[in-house]
């Protein structure tokens, strides 16, 4: 092979950029959070800081989906799913996607379901008002902006602070999903 050949098969890092492994952002005592096992299934909050960049949404995925490790398939899918609408509308739309920035998920388990919270560092807007979800439920061909109508259709509830900055965006989803569209063709 040519050395022109490799060269350009080879990756070129951009000029500030490193590659980390995804587990350097995890604190080693919470490293049960990230395993998709049920291990320590009767927890009743966890809570965990992430880095406001895109690159580290599979973390939140994994800690999301290992939350709801005890539950059926549809319900780990359904709640990392919608967890992660959280936690990209916090990077995409505060100042948590900012260099620096983080947002928190916090997680409550009752016996009827759990409880989300997506905590960002708000900033971008300059006045409080609820979010409301896009009129005509989610549109599954938009490349955005379904998000909110998601949540509003599948979670058992959800809501705000409608707070301009340090914004706390809420679900719950019950462990039946009777009340979600989500078994609506069941």
């Amino acid at each position: 092979m040519s050395s022109t050949a490799f060269a350009s098969a080879a990756p070129v890092p951009v000029r500030g950029e490193a590659t980390v492994p995804l587990a350097a952002f995890i604190r080693p005592f919470q490293r049960h959070y990230f395993s998709g096992a049920p291990e320590r299934p009767n927890y009743r909050a966890r809570s965990y800081d992430f880095a406001g960049i895109p690159a580290v949404m599979p973390l939140g995925r994994a800690f999301l989906d290992t939350c709801a490790a005890t539950e059926s398939a549809d319900y780990r899918y359904l709640f990392s799913l919608l967890g992660s609408e959280l936690a990209n509308n916090a990077i995409r739309h505060s100042l948590s996607g900012h260099p620096g920035g983080s947002y928190t998920l916090r997680v409550h388990r009752s016996r009827e379901g759990l409880r989300l919270g997506c905590h960002d560092r708000g900033g971008l807007r300059t006045r409080n008002a609820r979010l409301t979800p896009a009129s005509g439920g989610p549109n599954l061909a938009a490349e955005s902006g379904r998000g909110l109508a998601m949540v509003d259709a599948f979670a058992t509830g959800w809501g705000d602070n409608g707070r301009a900055e340090y914004r706390t965006v809420w679900l719950y989803l019950a462990y039946d999903l009777a009340g979600s569209s989500w078994n609506a063709d069941n």
